[in-house]
């Protein structure tokens, strides 16, 4: 099932925003590898910085912007319209940082929100025929369980919740908001325009070049610096995903899935943040890389109020019955090449740090 879709990107254009991102650069690496032209939408820094796709800029095409700016977007697609050959566009581009979201709302609604409206639009007002377009929704915007639809959830033998495309969503933070006004906004426009667009909602990524304030990066960083690591709630769950999966998800459900349709996908077994922790403790501690180190919880770190979710964990059976995808990266294997990369890469994360 891989081969059929890895073959469909040959010849193929695509545009990645957010492509220096952490998931965007791994995927347009994934991209390039395929044999598919590529067009990167990135984010106009006075330095031109590229932290995650440097090694990649003489193979693709940039454009500099904003989400935010409806002129750059509107000439990035137009510029892209000229491409040859079947034309997608991943749109991972956000500010998908939950906690920041608190401290920056109007930042993220404006990249998160406005921004997929500016693509939208530009992709209508422009004409541009595409094949497939896939918005990077969130596990997040799934939210805490609302038990007055508590019918409508799918839950496992010992009564824990998990998430799928009939879930109800019910967001719990800004950046979750500006998610599920995304993701309303690509369906509208797929009914009003017909425009190819496929929502996929990916749980809980983590691996290299990972920005060090998600949870997994802070756990790795710390333990690499010091004796603690500080985290906030040890109690929720969370479905973490390798970041290749993440990445063979999107372009499975974008290839293989159905325009208008919404695609869950995750490794498919919550965990608990202190479990995850311990995890990865006990990891780093066999290889070498730290010893005895211990957990504490800072009531700094928590989220604001009740908004944390307490549990998030994924059923991608209708993912999996549509492609065939399913994850390939164990948690050890997984952990493993993320631990190596901190490790070998201080300087890439020492200045992003949260602690």
């Amino acid at each position: 099932m891989a081969v059929g879709f890895d073959s469909k990107l040959s010849g193929c254009s695509v545009l990645v925003t957010g492509a220096d991102g952490f998931v965007g650069s791994h995927l347009t690496e994934y991209l390039l590898e395929r044999g598919a032209e590529v067009c990167v939408f990135i984010r106009a820094v006075s330095s031109g910085e590229l932290r995650n796709t440097g090694h990649l800029l003489r193979k693709v095409k940039v454009f500099r912007g904003n989400l935010a700016d409806p002129l750059s977007v509107r000439l990035a697609v137009r510029d892209f319209k000229k491409a040859s050959g079947n034309k997608i566009i991943f749109h991972l581009g956000a500010q998908a940082h939950v906690g920041e979201s608190w401290s920056r709302p109007y930042e993220t609604f404006e990249s998160n929100t406005l921004g997929t409206l500016n693509l939208l639009q530009s992709i209508v007002d422009e004409d541009l025929d595409l094949y497939r377009m896939d918005f990077a929704g969130t596990s997040e915007e799934f939210g805490n369980l609302n038990h007055e639809m508590k019918e409508l959830y799918e839950f496992r033998k010992d009564g824990v919740v998990v998430f799928n495309e009939k879930s109800p969503l019910s967001p719990e933070s800004p950046y979750a908001v500006s998610k599920v006004a995304g993701d309303f906004l690509c369906k509208n426009y797929h009914k009003a325009y017909g425009l190819p667009v496929i929502v996929t909602r990916m749980f809980n990524n983590y691996g290299p070049r990972q920005n060090p304030r998600y949870v997994t990066g802070t756990i790795i960083t710390q333990a690499l610096s010091r004796g603690t690591v500080e985290l906030g709630a040890l109690e929720p769950t969370r479905d973490f995903t390798y970041v290749t999966d993440g990445v063979r998800g999107h372009v499975y459900a974008t290839l293989g899935g159905k325009p208008g349709d919404t695609y869950s996908f995750g490794y498919g077994e919550d965990i608990s943040i202190g479990d995850w922790a311990r995890l990865i403790l006990g990891i780093g501690e066999r290889e070498g890389y730290w010893k005895n180190r211990r957990v504490v919880q800072r009531k700094g770190r928590l989220r604001p109020g009740k908004t944390d979710l307490m549990s998030l964990g994924v059923d991608y059976t209708k993912l999996m019955e549509k492609t065939g995808w399913k994850p390939l990266v164990s948690r050890e294997e997984g952990l493993k090449k993320t631990i190596k990369y901190y490790a070998e890469n201080r300087d890439a994360w020492w200045g992003r740090i949260d602690w």
